[in-house]
Order: structure tokens, then C-alpha cells, then sequence
């Protein structure tokens, strides 16, 4: 067992790391990489913008109901046992894809992948909290984001390659032997640190979550085809608000799957919020400038990939650098010089929206990415040292939890304004989607501000 005290992080621990890393790195390269088959998918498969964009908030939606039961599963079972059942189960899902001749059967493919991203997301940070040196934490935590960072990086023009080249099927073809890599590695590497308990899980918790995430997750998604004033956007609402507060009851008379008393530490809360906002700028952005070259650009999907990746690449290179800057000056300066950052690009997307050239959307989406960089991954790694040892894997359950949650309603949010602005038969499909680009664009730069006013209030270098 790794001491805190010890400054080396072992060779077993990195390869560790490494396996779950890729792991987490298909599922999101998956996630980006088919933003870009969109309008393919909704020409093959014969769906509108509102279905297709099931193909990510679905899998966001079922690792939203997993990874909250990882702090309970890390003490139920052995950690290369999830490691295992989360790798098989997205080769599994792969297939499904590879075969698909429906979109429904798409679709299931995609869920069972998130069954085992949900799985696996978790078990890297894990790993890295339990093992790593204090002194090297903000270092690996860094690492731990550029392993899921470069997906993002790579996913647009790796799915515009695949889609021009081979057909988006490939997608899903050339990631089975990354997974099987990752399978190798996994079982020689993950080893079992903390001991295993008898733990009894609360059904109705269980229940719970999955009322919460499901009513909201379908709530924002109803959007893209109903009024927000209909009775299923508000049933589905009703649904998550009821799975809420029968979470926050049973917490309080039960062992909790997650600990939600974390959140009486104001420091932590404000660090969620953020990190929440944060990922659901990120992917918001990340459906609208895809789609805009496209359609509104009249580009290739390989191009819309190529034009987005020097900003994602950069975000990817800069997340270990931003939390070796948090290891040595504290976290206040890279979060809050990295938020602001992000918050100016916002800015620029909203201002310009009406028309954004290729050029200028490489060169704004370069500095929203530097912020990411610099402060995305530094946000969790403050926030969880806001909390003690033994609340760790709780808090970033929760964070992880988050993380999909937000990518799942910024997407949602984002193709349901894009959308409606779409179904307005007075104005062309170019148009129709410049409209819409601006107002998601300007709802994205109001939640910037927001997240960039909490993070000034509880972010300190005392948090390091």
C-alpha cells in the first residue's frame, strides 16, 4: 500500500490510472466523436435534431444513474472486478453499434456503453485519491484530466475522418482494440487497497436516483420537441424533484449511497456548482460549433473536427500544467485566470454568433479551451480537498456524477433552443440554426458568469 507521506507514485499506480484512464477516454471520444455523425445520422436513420441528440443524452443519462453508486460499489466489490465489468460491458455496447441497423438499437448500444463508462469514470479519480501522495495530487488529478481531456480533442476530428473515410460505424470499430489494451493493462495493474464491507444497499435510495436523473434528464430533453410549458417537460421535472427529496430523506435515516452531508461544507458546494456549470458550458459548446460548421458554414464533418481541435488539443495539454500550478501556487490563480478566460470567449461566441468565420471560431474556442485547461480540472481537485479523507470517494461520486449530469442538460438545453429555432418554417436551415446558435450562446455566457461569481466567493489558496 502506498503511504501519503511518499513523494513517488509507483509504476503499478500509473498503469493503474492508465487503464481506467482509457477507459473514460473511449467513452467520452464516443460522446464527441458522434456530435460530428449528427446530421449523417439524422439523414440515415430518418430523425430529427431533438431524437438524435438521444445518442448523447442518453448514455449521459444512464451514467448518471451509475457512477452515484460508486462509493457503495468501491466497498461492496473488488475495484478489478468493476474495472472488468465495466470494460466488457463497453465492448458489448460497441457491438451492438457495429450491428445496428435501427436507431432504437443505436441507441441501446450507446446506454449499455454508458453502463460501463458510469463504471469506470469513477475508478480512475478513486484510484488516484487512495494512492496518490498528497504532494503529487494536484499532478496526477491533472493527468487524470488529460486522459479524458485529449478525447474530447480527438473525438470531432476522428469522427469526421471515420464518417468521410470508412462510415460512422468505424467509430465503434477502431475502439475495440484501445478497450482490449485497456483490459491487459487493468489486470495486471489494479490492485485492491481498501478492504471489502458487507454493505447493505437502500432500494429505495437506489430508486431515488433514478427518479431524479431520469425526470430531469428526460425533462430537458422533452424541450427539443415540446413547450417548456407542456405537461411531460413538467411531469418529468415533478418526477426528478420527488427523487431528490426522497434522496435527501433516506440519507438522513439511512446509510446513505452517498454521503449528501458534504454539502453542509459551503466551500465544496460552491466548488459543485461550479464544476457543474463549467461542464455544461463545455458541452454545450461542444454540440454548437459541430453542428454551425456545418450547417451553417456548409463544411465537412471531417472539417468541423479539424477546426475544433487545436482549442480541444491545447485544453488537453494544459490540464496536468494547470494542476502542477495548484501543487506549487495554490489553486486560486489557475481557476479563477482560467474561468475568466472561458467566460471572454463566451462573450466573443455570443457577439459574433451571427457570423462566425472558421477562422474566428478556432481562435476563440483556443482561449475558452486555455481556461478549461487551466481551471477545469483544478476545480474538482479544490473542492475535494475541502473534505476529509473519508468523504472523498463520496464527493467525487458526486462530482463525477455531476460531470455526466451536466454534459446531459447542456446538451439537452442547447439542441432543444438550436431546435426550436430549426422548426421555424419562415427561415432556412442556415438561418434557423444562426439564431438558435445565438441564443444558446447567450444562455451559456449567463451560467459562465455565474460559475465565474461563485468560484471568486469560495475558491482560496488556504483550500491547497
Amino acid at each position: 500500500m502506498i503511504q501519503k507521506s511518499e513523494e513517488k507514485v509507483s509504476k503499478k499506480v500509473i498503469e493503474a490510472i492508465i487503464a481506467t484512464g482509457i477507459m473514460s477516454f473511449c467513452g467520452v471520444v464516443v460522446e464527441t466523436a458522434m456530435n460530428v455523425t449528427f446530421p449523417t445520422l439524422m439523414n440515415e436513420f430518418k430523425v430529427n435534431t431533438s431524437t438524435v441528440q438521444w445518442m448523447t443524452t442518453g448514455c449521459l443519462l444512464v451514467i448518471s444513474l451509475v457512477v452515484p453508486l460508486s462509493a457503495i460499489l468501491k466497498k461492496k466489490f473488488y475495484t478489478k472486478k468493476i474495472f472488468l465489468t465495466a470494460n466488457l460491458l463497453f465492448i458489448l455496447g460497441s457491438m451492438i453499434d457495429i450491428l445496428a441497423r435501427h436507431f432504437s438499437i443505436l441507441l441501446i448500444g450507446r446506454m449499455v456503453q454508458g453502463l460501463g463508462t458510469g463504471l469506470a469514470l469513477p475508478l480512475m479519480f478513486n484510484i488516484i485519491l487512495e494512492e496518490v501522495p498528497q504532494n503529487k495530487m494536484g499532478l496526477m488529478m491533472g493527468i487524470g484530466s488529460l486522459i479524458t481531456a485529449i478525447a474530447p480533442a480527438i473525438g470531432p476530428t476522428y469522427g469526421g475522418l471515420i464518417v468521410n473515410q470508412l462510415g460512422w460505424r468505424y467509430i465503434f470499430v477502431l475502439l475495440l482494440p484501445i478497450l482490449i489494451i485497456s483490459l491487459i493493462i487493468g489486470i495486471k495493474s489494479i490492485k485492491q487497497i481498501s478492504k471489502i464491507e458487507k454493505v447493505k444497499v437502500d432500494f429505495l435510495s437506489i430508486m431515488a436516483i433514478f427518479f431524479l436523473f431520469t425526470g430531469l434528464i428526460i425533462g430537458f430533453s422533452n424541450l427539443g420537441s415540446k413547450s417548456i410549458f407542456s405537461l411531460s417537460v413538467w411531469c418529468s421535472w415533478l418526477l426528478g424533484i420527488v427523487g431528490l427529496l426522497l434522496l435527501i430523506h433516506r440519507s438522513q435515516i439511512t446509510k446513505p449511497l452517498i454521503d449528501l452531508m458534504v454539502f453542509k461544507n459551503k466551500k465544496f458546494a460552491g466548488h459543485v456548482v461550479s464544476f457543474f456549470l463549467f461542464q455544461l458550458c463545455s458541452l454545450g459548446i461542444s454540440f454548437i460549433l459541430p453542428n454551425y460548421i456545418q450547417l451553417v458554414n456548409h463544411q465537412k464533418a471531417i472539417t468541423a473536427g479539424l477546426i475544433v481541435l487545436p482549442g480541444a488539443l491545447l485544453g488537453a495539454i494544459l490540464a496536468p500544467i494547470g494542476g502542477q500550478i495548484l501543487d506549487h501556487f495554490g489553486a486560486r490563480k489557475p481557476i479563477l485566470i482560467g474561468t475568466i478566460c472561458s467566460v471572454i470567449a463566451l462573450s466573443l461566441f455570443t457577439a459574433l454568433s451571427q457570423n462566425l468565420t472558421l477562422k474566428s471560431i478556432i481562435l476563440i474556442y483556443l482561449l475558452y479551451m486555455f481556461g478549461t485547461g487551466i481551471a477545469f480540472g483544478n476545480i474538482m481537485t479544490s473542492g475535494l480537498e475541502n473534505l476529509i479523507l473519508k468523504q472523498r470517494s463520496d464527493g467525487n461520486a458526486i462530482l463525477t456524477t455531476l460531470q455526466q449530469f451536466a454534459g446531459a442538460v447542456g446538451t439537452s438545453i442547447v439542441a432543444a433552443i438550436i431546435g426550436q429555432s430549426q422548426s421555424n418554417i419562415q427561415s432556412n436551415l442556415a438561418q434557423a440554426t444562426v439564431n438558435g446558435s445565438f441564443h444558446a450562446f447567450t444562455l451559456l455566457l449567463i451560467l459562465g458568469i455565474i460559475e465565474l461569481i461563485i468560484l471568486s466567493l469560495v475558491v482560496t489558496d488556504h483550500d491547497k
